[in-house]
């Protein structure tokens, strides 16, 4: 008996280990970015700050939709235009409107979001095409819809819209935009972590055929999964109308990507059911927070796509050498 304690001791704490490694590794990879860009920038401060989260806002929701598609065992290819789309939609409706129309014009855009996911979902699970094609299909669909709502940057909010995420009204450190992206993705994580369809939607990640066993319908959690994706890139797509006062039909382009390269650095795993999405969020702040850092460097910001690429790589092959060596023992 004591034999077996001494074994599954070391093995439970190296587990407890591993878990606290991947809860605190990406804070701690943050807290280290943020003290070399001081290093870096000495007069980083609360305008920075603010200028960080603006940037990181729309991405933090790209990362959100896109974890949840992969955690569900898919992977989205039409994020950045779905975010587009909502982006030009909501900039047209809102151009003359009041504060409070805003706000009933951005549940219309955020029931559109849904109706895009759920679409996106049908096609998966009912053609059985490989989520990659299928959304890559969707996307320039998506695409196309944006540019015949606004075929060139137009559109705008009204002032006390584009103000929501201004400012730092509950401190110089804690600015607004930082706030918007938490209340935002917990809006829509919570309800998924915290009830049944986040079982399901980890279980047809995890392994389809056992949770198919088990009685889970996989491809109707998946379908949800793209639904709640689709929620996410409506709020993403409104948060770039929020901090750019205008609808870009092409803005979207960047944020698909981006939002794979988010969801991989962040820890979640691309075979799905596995991850969680504080992680991601942190990725997306990191990956805003490297072109500002070449840009106090005097580097070209473009080489922060080169940098996120290795990252990418890196990431993905550490993942590999660790499953090959669980697999081993």
């Amino acid at each position: 008996m004591t034999a077996a304690v001494d074994i599954i001791g070391p093995s439970q704490r190296l587990r407890w280990l591993g878990r606290a490694a991947r809860a605190l590794g990406m804070p701690a990879l943050l807290a280290a970015a943020v003290a070399l860009t001081r290093l870096v920038h000495p007069d980083f401060g609360p305008f920075e700050i603010q200028t960080l989260a603006l940037g990181a806002l729309p991405l933090a929701l790209a990362a959100a939709a896109q974890a949840i598609v992969v955690i569900s065992g898919g992977i989205d290819l039409s994020i950045g235009s779905q975010i587009a789309v909502a982006n030009v939609l909501s900039a047209s409706l809102m151009q003359h409107a009041t504060f409070k129309e805003s706000l009933v014009w951005s549940l219309f855009v955020v029931i559109c979001g849904a109706a895009a996911g759920l679409s996106n979902g049908l096609i998966v699970a009912l053609s059985r095409i490989p989520d990659v094609v299928a959304t890559l299909t969707t996307g320039f669909i998506w695409g196309g819809v944006a540019l015949l709502i606004l075929e060139s940057p137009g559109g705008g909010a009204p002032p006390g819209y584009t103000n929501i995420a201004a400012g730092s009204d509950f401190g110089a450190w804690l600015p607004n935009a930082l706030l918007v992206m938490i209340v935002s993705v917990a809006a829509i994580w919570l309800p998924i972590r915290q009830s049944r369809i986040g079982l399901l939607i980890y279980a047809a990640g995890s392994d389809p055929v056992a949770a198919f066993r088990s009685g889970v319908n996989v491809r109707g959690a998946r379908t949800i999964a793209y639904v709640f994706s689709g929620i996410a890139c409506a709020v993403g797509g409104m948060a770039l109308t929020m901090t750019t006062g205008i609808g870009a039909p092409l803005a979207g382009s960047y944020y698909t990507l981006s939002s794979v390269a988010a969801v991989v650095i962040g820890g979640v795993s691309l075979a799905g059911g596995r991850g969680g999405m504080v992680g991601p969020i942190i990725a997306a702040v990191l990956l805003t927070l490297v072109p500002m850092d070449l840009v106090f460097l005097g580097i070209d910001p473009n080489y922060g796509q080169v940098i996120q690429g290795t990252l990418i790589v890196l990431v993905v092959m550490v993942a590999g050498f660790s499953a090959r060596l669980q697999g081993r023992k």
